[in-house]
């Protein structure tokens, strides 16, 4: 029985998560090719593409970074395939470099690339705002609302990205990736064979003589899709009076909710922007017509807000735009917040909002290493050595949540990859030693670089490659050092000792961090060099190894009866499997992994035998 997103059932209706949604638009569309590299919050989408692979009529990959993904989709959209590539907010500053230029040459499969954004910064290192890279290159911009919208919108992109033969971006936040509708689906395509690559070089080559009319093919394309915005069905007025509210994205959800809540549906005039950029001029001045007052409401910086204050600029109306005055600049926005903004706004006396009682006294639970993740035994053998006279350089990963004391070991960051290349130029400018951390996805994804770099200019920093045989932040995706996945044994596993000796790096230990005497060695030996060195952490993400290799708990590790209560074990390696009840250190059975490390560094701990283990 196929995979519910396969069904060629059109009128079927079913509760998905708007990454689900997003998938089932793609295949209704005809998607050939989708590549990613997984960031929440768009991992579901690419997962949902590699689980359907098997029985699904389209080509999916994990690239290893979201530039690479961008070239392969983009390449295959110019063979003719109907491509479409997903990454979080930030990875778009990585594709930014193929992305301007695939605005230039364009896409003639069809090419859309999922932005998936994170107001609240719930998974992020920023709050950035991508409708601005539509703007910078010329993109048509969809934001969907609701799941509905989100497999609409997907389908739609792609269909106008391909008649338009130019690259479309979708939007989301973090919300709506995340909620979940009902969606009622359309029919699936009977599919073609891509057309292939057809040479013409006056407009796939950007060379600057071709590069300057592909920039006024460009131009005309953008008035051709804001001819599109101005009649989408994503683009419509409602509502009547002389104050006016704009919404974009998922704002229009909140503003919904907002005006049932104060009895104001159909009172106020409306805008509800779907498809937002380019901005559809004509109907923005339609909705401005007679108005005194608007308000924008639109998450983080304030596009939609500007565009009506300059387009009632030029067109000499006399209207008060009103928007980050009243709404915050910063984080996600709710039903409250809005409400609040629409009183302001139309002078309604405000109400005291009743907050839950108890709520400043709930205990707060920052986010943690796994028991028995090898990542807490390999910071731990790290600071036991180098304390906190090192500085350690940390990378993007669910290892930087080694920054938490008593590990405390991520002293700064800037992106993904960042850690080898940042270290050496801390450690070249200082002469400090400089301790480097390093995930093995984003090793391949970013980190190769930094490597070949520091190998060249003869930079001083020990380098550690937390391997942990997967992409775990994101949710257990394959990268392509992986031996195994859920769909089977990886058979062009890349070696990361092999790649690090390819480098010119010469000094390598691969190493198990559980094994902790041996650990401890190998970091001392390293300590007393100097140059480029490299320690391979290699033990598997005990979730992962669950999932993937069938790998059981035989045994768990206890407290024993001689424990003299000293709390080194809580103020030192902290493992979430410790607690204390009754002033005793105690070790919960069903978190504890079996790791063993507790049982290496005290001697107040053995270990247990599970019942029918």
């Amino acid at each position: 029985m196929p995979h519910p997103l396969l069904t060629r059932d059109p009128g079927a209706r079913h509760l998905l998560l708007g990454n689900e949604a997003i998938v089932r638009g793609a295949l209704e569309a005809g998607i050939d090719v989708a590549t990613c590299y997984p960031g929440t919050p768009s991992s579901e989408v690419p997962d949902t593409f590699f689980r359907l692979s098997p029985e699904g009529d389209f080509y999916f990959e994990y690239s290893v970074n979201e530039k690479v993904a961008l070239e392969v989709a983009g390449g295959a959209s110019l063979a003719g395939a109907l491509s479409m590539c997903t990454m979080k907010h930030v990875g778009v500053n990585v594709a930014a470099d193929p992305l301007m230029t695939l605005t230039y040459v364009g896409a003639p499969g069809g090419l859309m690339l999922l932005s998936a954004d994170d107001p609240g910064c719930h998974s992020s290192q920023n709050e950035q705002d991508n409708r601005i890279y539509a703007r910078l290159g010329g993109l048509p911009c969809l934001e969907p609302s609701t799941a509905q919208e989100a497999k609409d919108m997907a389908r739609d992109a792609l269909l106008l990205s391909r008649e338009m033969g130019a690259p479309a971006l979708l939007r989301t936040t973090t919300r709506v990736n995340h909620l979940r509708g009902p969606v009622t689906f359309g029919a699936l395509p009977e599919k073609k064979k891509p057309a292939g690559f057809k040479k013409n070089p006056a407009r796939f080559v950007p060379v600057p003589a071709f590069s300057r009319p592909m920039h006024v093919r460009l131009l005309e394309t953008i008035e051709k899709l804001r001819a599109e915005a101005e009649k989408s069905p994503y683009n419509r007025i409602s509502g009547k009076g002389e104050i006016g509210v704009a919404a974009s994205g998922i704002g229009r959800a909140y503003l919904a909710d907002a005006l049932a809540e104060l009895g104001l549906a159909g009172k106020v005039k409306v805008l509800e922007l779907g498809f937002t950029h380019p901005l559809p001029e004509k109907l923005c001045l339609k909705f401005l017509k007679g108005l005194s007052t608007v308000l924008v409401v639109e998450e983080l910086e304030p596009i939609l807000e500007n565009d009506l204050r300059v387009l009632a600029q030029k067109r000499g109306l006399n209207v008060a735009i009103r928007g980050k005055d009243v709404l915050p600049r910063n984080g996600e926005f709710s039903v409250g917040l809005v409400a609040d903004a629409l009183r302001t706004v139309l002078k309604l006396r405000k109400p005291q909002r009743k907050v839950c009682a108890g709520t400043a006294d709930l205990p707060q639970r920052a986010p943690n290493l796994c028991a028995s993740c090898p990542h807490r035994a390999t910071y731990f053998a790290v600071k036991k050595i180098f304390g906190n006279d090192a500085v350690y350089s940390s990378d993007i990963g669910c290892y930087t949540l080694g920054i938490l004391p008593p590990l405390a070991a991520a002293d700064f960051l800037l992106c993904m990859g960042s850690s080898i290349s940042a270290g050496s130029g801390a450690a070249r400018a200082a002469g400090q030693t400089v301790v480097g951390f390093i995930g093995d996805s984003t090793f391949f994804h970013s980190g190769i670089t930094g490597l070949v770099n520091a190998v060249f200019n003869r930079h001083d920093i020990l380098l550690v490659i937390m391997d942990n045989h997967t992409t775990a932040m994101t949710g257990h995706q394959p990268n392509p050092g992986v031996d195994k996945t859920i769909l089977g044994d990886n058979e062009a596993k890349v070696d990361i000792e092999a790649v690090c000796r390819g480098l010119g790096v010469t000094r390598i230990e691969t190493v198990n961090p559980l094994h902790h005497k041996k650990m401890m060695a190998i970091l001392e030996k390293m300590k007393a060099e100097s140059g480029v060195r490299v320690v391979i952490a290699r033990e598997p993400c005990p979730l992962h190894a669950r999932r993937v290799y069938g790998a059981k708990v035989t045994r768990v590790a206890v407290v024993s009866d001689s424990c003299d209560q000293c709390g080194r074990c809580l103020d030192e390696l902290a493992c979430p499997a410790f607690h204390k009840t009754s002033g005793k250190v105690e070790i919960n059975p069903l978190l504890c992994g079996g790791c063993m490390l507790c049982l290496q560094v005290c001697t107040h701990i053995k270990a247990r035998k599970l019942e029918g283990k």
